[in-house]
C-alpha cells in the first residue's frame, strides 16, 4: 500500500454519521477506523508500506517501487505451490480478525 493511501469501505464522515448521528466528529471516526497505511501494516491487513517520494518526478518513482514491488512477490509466489499459496492466504485473512485487548 502506498504510504500516504487510505483504505475503507466507508468515510469516515458517513462513519461518524451511522455510529454518533453527527458527521462532524469526522477526525475522531477516521481515527477508530484504522484506514491508514501504517494502521492497516500494523493490524497486518498489508504486507507492505511503499514510499512516495515528494519530488517533480515521484509518480514515475513511485511506478518504479511498485514494479519492483510486484516481481519480487511474482518471483517469490512462482516458487511455491497453489496448496502453499492458499494456505498462506487462508492464514492471513483468519488472523485480520484477531481481538487484541488493550489495558
Amino acid at each position: 500500500m502506498l504510504e500516504n493511501a487510505i483504505y475503507s469501505i466507508l468515510s469516515p464522515e458517513g462513519y461518524s454519521s451511522i455510529l454518533w448521528k453527527d458527521s462532524t466528529r469526522y477526525k475522531e471516526a477516521a481515527e477508530k477506523m484504522k484506514l491508514t497505511a501504517k494502521d492497516l501494516y500494523d493490524l497486518k491487513v498489508i504486507d507492505k508500506i511503499i514510499k512516495e517520494p515528494e519530488t517533480e518526478d515521484s509518480f514515475e518513482k513511485v511506478c518504479k517501487s511498485l514494479k519492483s514491488e510486484i516481481k519480487k512477490n511474482i518471483s517469490e509466489m512462482i516458487v511455491k505451490t497453489s496448496n502453499e499459496i492458499v494456505e498462506e492466504r487462508y492464514q492471513k485473512f483468519r488472523n485480520m480478525g484477531e481481538f487484541i485487548k488493550i489495558n
